[in-house]
Parts: structure tokens; sequence; C-alpha cells
């Protein structure tokens, strides 16, 4: 059989000896011993009160770092990702996010030639992990709201300034590389890095476009009729190349047909006098310098 509870509790005494205990302390023992469970579900349940109201842990997801405070106070340390521990009530952790993001931000400003010019802008930017402690006691989780959207108005409108209406359309890029460098620099003093930035448009007033419109228009007309022109002088310059080719073509022709033509007038005269020859060869006398030609013809008359 198995012993009962107080033969368990006798047994205990006798091992550990009974020396210099009343039958006081030992019923005082016996009734420690027989409550032992219940003391220890006692614990136990202040453990888990302890767990579950106090949370000693704090969990930093990707992309965050934990601020640590000291009963309010920023520590220089800062929490990487992961699992950490801290001391409750004591010490509070505030999770910063310092993965990349997107603000979207529209700025209206004047270019140096007074046209009016609303923009509008994105950009890509980061908290440095190492200094998120800074940023938090200095400037706090809306930082957007006080420190990018304020730079990205201020940059806009003074680099803006520096160009005419029609160069901050045909030096675009120029002028979106000179934002972002201006940004990088103001926003850097509190420790926010630009990752990339963009200018997603410009608008002008009706005015000024109506402006841009004519101008291209007339650019374009004049661009027609300069091509129209030298069309019409190429097709001239044509017309005279084969004309001088046919003249010069005709002259060659000319002189060989004239050369031509006279060969071919001998031949007919010479068709001609023989035709008209009456088959008596000319009679020379004398021994002179002047001979007498046909003098028998003469004395036949």
């Amino acid at each position: 059989m198995k012993p009962t509870p107080d033969e368990r509790i006798d047994l205990f005494l006798k091992k550990k000896g009974r020396r210099g205990m009343s039958e006081h302390d030992v019923y005082g023992v016996k009734n420690i011993i027989k409550n032992e469970p219940a003391w220890l579900f006692i614990v136990l349940g202040l453990l888990l009160v302890i767990l579950v109201f106090f949370r000693p842990w704090v969990q930093i997801g990707a992309g965050e770092r934990g601020v640590l405070l000291n009963f309010g106070a920023v520590q220089e340390r800062v929490l990487d990702e992961g699992l950490h521990f801290r001391i409750p009530v004591m010490q509070q952790v505030v999770p910063v996010d310092v993965k990349v993001q997107k603000a979207i931000t529209g700025a209206a400003a004047s270019s140096s030639d007074l046209q009016e010019v609303s923009s509008e802008v994105a950009l890509n930017y980061h908290i440095i992990p190492d200094k998120s402690n800074i940023v938090y006691q200095t400037i706090g989780k809306d930082f957007k709201d006080r420190i990018i959207d304020p730079a990205i108005q201020e940059v806009v409108k003074a680099v803006t300034a520096l160009y005419t209406a029609e160069e901050l359309i045909t030096k675009r890029p120029l002028v979106s590389a000179s934002m972002r460098e201006h940004l990088s620099e103001r926003l850097l003093k509190y420790h926010i890095a630009v990752d990339a930035f963009s200018i997603v448009g410009f608008s002008f007033s009706k005015i000024f476009m109506d402006a841009i419109e004519s101008k291209q228009t007339a650019e374009q007309l004049a661009l027609k009729a300069k091509r129209d022109l030298e069309r019409v002088k190429i097709e001239a310059e044509q017309k005279i190349t084969i004309a001088s080719a046919e003249a010069e073509a005709l002259r060659k022709q000319r002189d060989i047909i004239s050369r031509d033509l006279i060969e071919l007038r001998k031949v007919e005269a010479n068709l001609k006098a023989i035709e008209k020859w009456n088959g008596i060869m000319p009679q020379v006398a004398g021994n002179g310098a002047m001979p007498f030609i046909g003098v028998g013809d003469l004395n036949k008359q």
C-alpha cells in the first residue's frame, strides 16, 4: 500500500531529523509540506501575471529600430531587429520605421520670367538607422509633416526661380538633379537620407501654354517652309543639270550632224557635176605659166 501524506511527512522528518524541533515546529512543517502545491500555483500565477501584463521583452521587426527609454529619457543605445529584454516599468522601447518611404508633394512656385509653375514631386527617403534615437528625440514620429514637406516646398521654390518656364521643360533632368542635391543637403542635417527624387509633372498657366503652342506651331510652319524651299532649290538644280546635259548632248549632236552634212553636200555636188559632164576631158595647151584649158571647145564655137 502507498503511504498516506502524513506517513510520507513523518518519513521525511525522520530522514532529516527532528533535533531542535518542538512539536509546534513539526506541526508547522507538516502544514507547509501539505500546502506545497497551493504555494506552487500561487508562484506560477504571479509569474504569469508579470509576463502577461508587464511584458519584460520586446520584438523589433524587419526594417525597424528600437529607441530605448529609461523613465522616458532617450538612451544612446539603438536596438536592432530581433528579440530584446527590458526592465518592466523602468524601460520602454519605441519602434521606429527605417525602411524606404515615399512622399508625393505638390508645390507652387514662380520661374525667373515670373511665370506661375505648379510642380508635383516624388521623394524616396529613409531615416539613418543609427540615428533613429536622435530623430525620435528631436523630431518625433511625424517627421514627414514637420521636415519632409516643408523642405520640398522650399527647395522647389528656390530651384524653380533659377530657370525660365521654357527651361524648366527643356532642361528638366538638370532641374531635377539640382532639386535632389539641395534636398539631400537639407535633410541630412536631420539624419534623413534621400534615396530618389523625381519631378512627376509641371503645369503652367493657360496663357503661357497657349503661347507655347503658338510658338511651336510657328516653328513647325517655318521648318516646313524651309524644307519646301530646299526642295524647290534641289528640284531647280536638278532641272538645270538636266537642261545643261540635254544642251550639251544637242551641241555634240549638231557638230556631228554639221560635219556629216557638209560631207553629204560635197558628195551631192560631185554627183551633180558628174551628171552634167559630157564625157570630154578638158584640154591643156601652152608651155607658159598660164595654161589654156578647153581650147578645142572654143575653136568649135
